[in-house]
């Protein structure tokens, strides 16, 4: 993955390479969901939460684009499912349906290939450079799509700054820190983010796609619609974290063969926010779910079940709202011009 057989890699770098190599990548090559593979998303835990998000889009579309034609793009569509399920069910919403231009924003061939086989009867476009899209309004979604970007980490030890690098040293790595200058950083960002913190972790290419999304907005009109890992406290921790078969593992073990993400920081992102002139709402995923109606659905949808189906539709939902697990580690993000405020979902 990395040619020379000692070398000292910035953390955002490595994980670059070990999750996006075109070879070795392990979105690239390797991935693999559900119960046999490394994790599992909501979308493949129950189709009712791709519904629900559904219900999140036709409503905003009628309240802000009513009779417009809209994009609804997905950012790193995984396997397709949240697609695919979003897609059949509009049908049910003649007139939305009809308004959609429904495009997936993936880089990793191997995840096109699945896509496009599960959406083969449905009229999807994919997209590599979002500079291609319309002129329409576009609502971008992503579940599980900020946590999967490359970090930098930084760290204060004796009021000195430090950013954590990774040293390969033939097939094995280890972790190391570098002196850094914190006000450059800053100034990179725009604002001040050092006070009161011993620790940062930051994704630049989140901002950067933040960024690219906010042109694409306030041009053309649209929204941002994300569900992710996130946690609500001011003072940074180290989020990173690698999974195999549904484990945590070490990122240096398994470099291109596991899952490396890390958690969302709500206050870091709202100022963000803030410095492109969006706002940004957020809520639990149980929250969100539940005030969308998840459990109306679920009712219906068991009504004519035997005791096995119910118990199994009802034991889906519960994994996605259910405080421990994962109703409440995740949360719903929406960022919005502030002209284009809309509730649903974050009462």
């Amino acid at each position: 993955m990395f040619e020379k057989k000692k070398l000292k890699i910035p953390l955002d770098e490595f994980i670059n390479n070990a999750l996006y190599h075109p070879k070795f990548g392990y979105y690239m090559q390797k991935i693999s969901f559900e119960k046999d593979g490394d994790f599992i998303t909501a979308p493949n835990i129950s189709k009712i939460f791709s519904e629900m998000i559904l219900i999140w889009l036709v409503s905003a579309w009628k309240k802000i684009y009513k009779n417009k034609r809209i994009n609804i793009v997905e950012l790193g569509a995984g396997n397709g499912d949240m697609m695919y399920q979003i897609v059949y069910s509009s049908k049910r919403f003649i007139d939305f349906h009809k308004k959609c231009n429904f495009i997936i924003f993936e880089k990793s061939p191997k995840l096109i290939k699945v896509q496009k086989e599960k959406l083969k009867n449905e009229k999807i476009k994919w997209l590599k450079n979002l500079d291609n899209l319309n002129n329409n309004p576009t609502i971008f979604l992503g579940n599980e799509f900020l946590d999967a970007l490359p970090i930098k980490q930084y760290v204060k030890r004796k009021n000195i700054w430090y950013e954590k690098y990774i040293i390969k040293n033939g097939r094995t790595y280890s972790f190391s820190h570098v002196k850094c200058n914190i006000k450059k950083i800053e100034k990179n960002l725009g604002f001040k983010i050092s006070s009161n913190q011993n620790f940062l972790e930051i994704s630049f290419e989140e901002i950067k796609i933040l960024k690219k999304l906010n042109n694409i907005i306030l041009k053309k009109g649209g929204s941002i619609l994300l569900i992710d890992y996130a946690y609500l406290k001011n003072k940074m921790s180290d989020t990173l974290q690698a999974v195999k078969k549904h484990k945590k593992v070490s990122i240096l073990n398994n470099v291109g063969n596991s899952d490396i993400t890390h958690l969302i920081n709500i206050p870091f992102l709202k100022k963000i926010a803030k410095k492109l002139n969006l706002e940004l709402n957020y809520n639990t995923q149980r929250d969100f779910l539940l005030d969308l109606g998840i459990l109306n659905r679920a009712e219906i949808l068991a009504s004519n079940k035997n005791f096995l189906d119910k118990a199994n539709i009802f034991y889906r939902i519960n994994r996605l709202i259910d405080k421990k697990q994962m109703g409440v580690l995740f949360k719903v993000m929406y960022f919005h011009k502030k002209t284009e405020s809309f509730k649903l979902g974050f009462k």
